[in-house]
């Protein structure tokens, strides 16, 4: 079973850490073979982790606008954009 951590310790997860562990509990859940309040519970975590590291890419999308503005020399630009400005 994936041992549930409060909201205090997924906010202190990195991106990284956030993602793996939220891997973790999507194995889990397609095995199949967990009680369903166990169930229950790695899903509402898992839907923890799933707002944070959205929070987490929603704050460094808003850090790459804002350094595109502040640079002066560009614009700012949608994080979707940028992969297609640098490809030729």
């Amino acid at each position: 079973m994936v041992q549930v951590k409060s909201k205090l310790d997924v906010e202190g997860m990195s991106f990284e850490e956030a993602m793996e562990e939220l891997e973790r509990v999507v194995v889990e859940l397609e095995r199949g073979d967990v009680a369903l309040e166990d169930s229950i519970r790695a899903y509402e975590y898992g839907s923890l982790l799933k707002s944070w590291a959205e929070s987490k890419l929603s704050s460094a999308k808003e850090r790459i606008e804002r350094l595109d503005v502040e640079g002066g020399k560009l614009e700012a630009v949608p994080l979707e954009g940028m992969a297609g400005k640098h490809d030729g």
